[in-house]
């Protein structure tokens, strides 16, 4: 038997799909080992190692997975083809403890039959510098954020974290925030001129006047009216449109999120689903190849296929002289294909019936972007015309489709709104020198807008266009801020947090290196080169830990201030410090834990249990005696303790009166214990006893019987102990203490009370 382990029970499902009984498939869910969650798990003193341990959840996997590895001729690690995926086989390898000589790696781009036969014929080694690049990777991001989350606790709130993408992401959500709100709206003027030649059509032409008031436009119409419209220039072409690349990971992102509306993670989670598999009747069926990617290329047996589809349904014509083939961007690691259909017989409608709503659309929109991207290009007849009146130049242009080409199967031909041109737009048939004939002139005044709030789109294009991440991280970057509440929507619009300007700010402040997206784009192309197997990844940190850890320790102590005031425990002098709750007093003695509010009174009431003078603190019910010997002696005292006259029942001691969430309750202070001190205050209607004043669980006031259980009675208003004389039910006094009144909604008896 042979073993072949992958992450998803989907994946699984799909594979064992297309293999004989000669294979067992099985899914570890994920990583099985990772830093640990409560501690650094990096020793900084000793190159910067790491220490994994197996997670707790993954404990029964790893248990089934070393039995099933154990009677397995050969262990095959198929996880994703990227960083993570390797990172995840090693950590399989060294966690099962599996022979390295039956142990083998194998990747595949899609999974389909071909593909994963493929695979198993070509097995190799892990590559270590993928996983020691996302070892790198993971260090970094665990010191950034171990150090900087406790710094933000401190000195903003408690429970925030910092993170070495998120932050540099998060700045840039609440840089164009503030651009926004500093943005000074700039007026100007269109005037829209709607003119005819000899022969119709009519048209229009556009004169913007940028910056321009109301005056200058009246002053600009009165110099056109009556003036002659003469063209100027006439340029005519054949405009070419080449097709759109097949997708990347984050052109994906984008467009589903601009024509579907979807955010980035949502759009991953489908497209997850279709690569690993759908449910279908003919079993787990994989639709489209690895999803996360920054690659425009395709095979040239997929390339084939489509352009066969291409002369298949729409002819000849459509398929392009020479394969279209896609540059790459700057920085893109390549490492594979574009985001594709596996199989192009299985068409979008062919599975409509099998798939949501959402996986039919983004499938649809997958298989359309591919087929575009293989075909002609659109060819459009343009004309840009300007015709001068009185000096002023007005502008348009049009274009015609000669061919519709790609933008058969896929437009996203975009206009923006001040363009008077576009697709369909028929001009007449104009020379230079023409003389136009004006029918009329519309003043409009305009507004220059604001930068736009980013969306899931544009913060992904953003974060491609500046380095920022990689195609795996940009939806599980905008979630965590969505989920840590440093951003929240406003329709499709991302907008920060009042958290998020603190955190800007304060990490702006002290650590402008890190947030500075140059820096984040060059530690990228870092981690780059240790793939490549250029750079010791232990280098990397340990260049980048030092000055870190100097920026760290000034962030930490700045606006400590060294007082003369003198550490009642050792002498020394205490240092005056900023915390979440305001300053306070710390012993500049390391070995001195004297830890003070700056405010501290000392009293002269002796504790009883050490012999120190107590100090009088605040808390939430009020003052208080505390031990200054804390934590060492946590004893505390009421500040001003009155002593009842009851005696405690289990040890005989006089017990005290104390405050709580609840009011006033008996203590005693020699064993604990604790009751709780009625009040008496009204006549029970049914038998005849006191009632006395309760408090509810939430803090509410009501009235209970003192023969309780005997008498269950309860009110929430204090009863007189008498019966109305109109309905028979109890009687109460009113809140003010002035009526007395029935205790019946629907009477309406009410009397002066004169037992005020």
């Amino acid at each position: 038997m042979q073993l072949i382990i992958v992450e998803s029970p989907s994946k699984a499902k799909t594979i064992e799909k297309y293999l004989g009984g000669k294979y067992k498939v099985d899914a570890s869910g994920g990583h099985v080992r990772d830093l640990p969650e409560k501690r650094i798990g990096v020793n900084i003193n000793k190159n910067f190692e790491a220490t994994y341990e197996i997670s707790p959840d993954k404990k029964q996997v790893i248990k089934r997975l070393s039995e099933k590895a154990a009677k397995a001729d050969k262990i095959y690690l198929a996880t994703d083809p990227d960083r993570e995926g390797e990172a995840i086989s090693w950590h399989l390898r060294e966690a099962l403890k599996l022979d390295k000589d039956k142990t083998f790696r194998i990747e595949f781009n899609e999974i389909s039959e071909q593909a994963v036969k493929n695979a198993l014929e070509h097995p190799r080694d892990i590559n270590m510098n993928l996983v020691d690049s996302q070892q790198a990777r993971r260090v970094l991001d665990r010191l950034v954020g171990y150090k900087l989350s406790p710094l933000l606790c401190k000195r903003i709130k408690p429970s925030l974290s910092a993170g070495r993408v998120q932050s540099v992401v998060l700045r840039l959500i609440v840089d164009r925030e503030r651009e926004i709100a500093a943005f000074v709206p700039q007026e100007y003027w269109n005037i829209n001129a709607t003119l005819t030649g000899d022969k119709p059509p009519k048209f229009k032409a556009l004169l913007q006047l940028k910056p321009a008031d109301k005056a200058k436009a009246d002053k600009v119409l009165s110099e056109i009216n009556g003036a002659d419209f003469i063209v100027k220039d006439v340029k005519k072409s054949v405009v070419s449109q080449h097709a759109l690349p097949p997708f990347t990971t984050s052109m994906l992102q984008q467009d589903a999120s601009n024509k579907f509306s979807m955010t980035s993670p949502q759009v991953m989670k489908l497209a997850q689903d279709l690569y690993e598999g759908i449910e279908t009747p003919e079993g787990h069926i994989a639709l489209i190849t690895y999803i996360r990617t920054d690659s425009t290329r395709v095979s040239k047996a997929a390339q084939q296929s489509a352009l066969e589809y291409i002369r298949n349904k729409f002819g000849d014509e459509y398929v392009p002289a020479k394969p279209n083939i896609y540059k790459a961007k700057k920085n893109s690691q390549d490492a594979h294909e574009a985001i594709r259909p596996i199989d192009l017989s299985r068409t979008p409608e062919s599975v409509k019936k099998i798939l949501s709503r959402n996986h039919y659309n983004l499938y649809k929109l997958i298989y359309e972007r591919f087929i575009a991207s293989q075909m002609a290009d659109a060819k459009y007849n343009g004309v840009h015309i300007e015709i001068d009146a009185n000096g002023y130049v007005f502008k348009t242009s049009g274009r015609t489709v000669l061919f519709n080409g790609y933008t058969a199967v896929y437009a996203d031909y975009k206009k923006d709104d001040d363009d008077q041109s576009g697709d369909g737009v028929v001009l007449p048939n104009l020379e230079k020198g023409d003389k136009l004939n004006l029918v009329s002139l519309d003043p409009e005044q305009k507004f220059t807008k604001p930068p736009m709030r980013y969306t899931d789109a544009s913060l992904v294009k953003a974060m491609e266009d500046k380095g920022i991440g990689r195609p795996s991280t940009y939806a599980s970057i905008i979630s965590v801020l969505s989920k840590r509440k440093y951003t929240v929507k406003d329709g499709k619009f991302i907008v920060p947090t009042e958290v998020a300007y603190q955190m800007t700010d304060m990490l702006m402040k002290y650590f402008s290196d890190i947030m500075d997206v140059s820096f984040t784009a060059k530690m990228e192309d870092s981690l780059d080169e240790i793939e490549e197997g250029g750079k010791d990844w232990h280098k990397l940190i340990a260049d980048f830990y030092p000055p870190f850890a100097e920026k760290l320790a000034f962030a930490t102590r700045d606006g400590d201030e060294i007082t003369d005031i003198v550490c009642e425990k050792c002498g020394s002098l205490m240092i005056r410090k900023s915390g979440r709750y305001g300053k306070f007093l710390k012993c500049s003695n390391s070995e001195c834990d004297n830890i003070r509010s700056e405010n501290q009174e000392v009293s002269d009431v002796k504790c009883e249990k050490c012999g120190e003078n107590m100090i009088i603190k605040t808390g939430k019910y009020g003052k208080f005696l505390a031990c200054p010997n804390y934590p060492k002696c946590s004893n505390i005292k009421p500040l001003d303790e009155v002593k009842s006259d009851e005696k405690c029942e289990k040890c005989g001691s006089t017990m005290s009166i104390k405050t709580g969430k609840f009011g006033k309750y008996l203590f005693c202070p020699e064993c604990k214990n604790t009751k709780s001190m009625t009040v008496k205050a009204g006549v029970c209607p049914e038998c005849g006893n006191p009632t006395q004043i309760m408090t509810s669980k939430k803090g509410k006031t009501f009235y209970g019987c003192s023969n309780y259980p005997d008498c269950s009675f309860m009110s929430w208003d204090m009863p007189t102990g008498e019966k109305c004389p109109k309905c028979g039910n109890y009687l109460v006094v009113t809140k003010d203490g002035k009526n007395i009144k029935c205790s019946n909604k629907d009477c309406d008896y009410h009397t002066e009370n004169d037992k005020k």
